[in-house]
């Protein structure tokens, strides 16, 4: 049997679906398809895959692989040397991709489209991650927008996002089965050596078909109550489509029109689609700023006195920090690789307020160990919490964790849920177990110090030297 010859390249990338991929639909339409994925861990420099999001990205990429009727082949290296490669190889004159957007895909990008066009080959990139491209979203003169209200304002007023495009019924004939990499999925070696992974990655199911169900289930269950119980970790109500997103298992078009489609209170349906446009917040300032993910947007915070802890530090990624919210957010990071956005907001500031750590630290543990670690929604999101960043919550704006928990985990059923170790302590001193009587905890079984640490900051001095801090900026 002859092997069909491939005649157009296909580079898979953060867009590890079949269903509204534009590059994959223009693709098949141009010829017999050579899909390839490139593990280049060498350009990104810092910002290298953390453990959670290889792991993810293993099994993301075995599922694309089926879809595609194993014809997915795997390469690691230079991305450039080998699509050359590949072209000389099989005088292939059509290359195909969906645009990345952070700093150094965008730089790695251009570089192998200006080499490609050199030598007349056509290279066809679509916009297969964003509602909107960071440049299409400006003011009236040309700059990129600093305030999220006013950007989302000129978003939908630009255009409306895309209809999502219509699904491929049939694609094998498309595909090459010509074995074009000696590499398998295996030599990529994404899975850590430890049962770390497994232990995080048995909370999920990793494909595109779940990042569809997680939708339809969020879409049936939880967005008609969406504004009030986003907030409440314990009821687990948001979409936890963020690693879905990242990896674009499934496309934000896709979500929009469902979430638009969907009959329900108007309210929860704005709130959340209000959330997909924060992620095209994040990623327009990164695109305009790159240096969001190493640099404080504000400069003057180049001159807050943060403090460098390493006690304070470990602490607060050991979830032993004494402060039960905190500590439980970041068990639940740790064992399911994933954490509640309201949680996020209260340990984060927790870290850059009440122990004075810069965000980037805190930026640096989450992008290891979050399965949806993304540097745009990272960088964003820490350096709003911090103060820093555009748009960005005032300064004195410093979660106080324990009334925090008592608004959102009343019944305590999130902090139980990570913290066996105070499960018989009523609620009363749940949030706050150094306020609680000898006699009480001694009935719940605790000794501060042996069985629950101590708090590792006074939260109300902690607070006062952050505004003192600030207020010397």
């Amino acid at each position: 049997m002859t092997l069909q010859k491939p005649e157009v390249l296909l580079w898979f990338r953060q867009d590890l679906r079949i269903i509204d991929n534009p590059a994959l639909n223009a693709a098949l339409k141009s010829g017999v398809v050579l899909p390839i994925y490139i593990l280049d861990d060498t350009d990104s420099q810092d910002w290298q895959m953390g453990a959670a999001t290889k792991a993810w990205l293993h099994y993301a990429l075995q599922s694309l692989n089926q879809t595609l009727h194993h014809r997915l082949q795997f390469f690691i290296g230079d991305p450039y040397e080998i699509i050359i490669e590949l072209i000389d190889r099989y005088d292939i004159k059509q290359v195909f991709w969906n645009r990345l957007y952070t700093p150094w895909q965008v730089t790695r990008d251009k570089h192998i489209k200006a080499q490609l066009k050199a030598h007349a080959i056509d290279v066809h990139s679509f916009n297969g991650s964003l509602l909107w491209e960071p440049w299409e979203v400006l003011k009236n003169n040309g700059q990129p927008y600093k305030v999220f209200s006013a950007f989302k304002r000129q978003a939908l007023q630009v255009m409306p996002p895309r209809a999502p495009l219509d699904e491929i019924k049939e694609m094998q004939n498309c595909l090459t089965e010509v074995k074009a990499s000696n590499s398998s999925l295996a030599d990529l070696d994404l899975l850590p050596q430890h049962e770390w992974s497994e232990k995080v990655l048995s909370q999920w199911q990793i494909s595109e078909k779940a990042a569809h169900h997680y939708l339809a289930t969020f879409i049936e269950h939880h967005l008609h109550d969406y504004q009030h119980n986003r907030n409440i970790p314990s009821l687990n109500a948001t979409s936890r489509l963020a690693p879905f997103l990242h990896f674009g298992q499934i496309s934000p078009h896709i979500i929009w029109d469902k979430v638009r489609q969907r009959k329900c209170d108007n309210d929860n349906k704005q709130t959340y689609l209000s959330e997909i446009i924060w992620r095209e917040f994040n990623y327009a300032l990164l695109y305009h700023y790159p240096q969001l993910s190493d640099h404080n947007w504000q400069q003057k915070f180049d001159h807050y006195p943060w403090q460098d802890n390493q006690r304070l530090l470990t602490a607060w990624q050991q979830g032993q920090t004494g402060v039960p919210i905190v500590d439980a957010g970041m068990r639940e990071l740790w064992q399911t690789g994933f954490m509640h956005n309201r949680v996020r907001m209260i340990v984060a500031s927790f870290l850059t307020k009440n122990c004075h750590i810069h965000w980037r630290h805190g930026a640096k543990w989450f992008w290891d160990c979050l399965v949806d670690a993304d540097l745009a929604n990272n960088s964003g999101n820490w350096q709003w919490v911090a103060g820093s960043g555009a748009d960005a919550a005032p300064f004195f704006r410093i979660f106080n964790p324990v009334t925090q928990g008592q608004k959102f985990d009343g019944d305590g059923e999130y902090i139980r849920r990570y913290l066996s170790q105070l499960s018989q302590l009523p609620n009363q001193y749940l949030f706050s177990p150094w306020l609680a009587p000898e006699s009480v905890l001694k009935q719940a079984g605790i000794t501060l110090g042996k069985d629950y640490p101590y708090p590792v900051v006074d939260l109300k001095v902690s607070r006062e030297e952050a505004l003192a801090n600030y207020k010397g900026l």
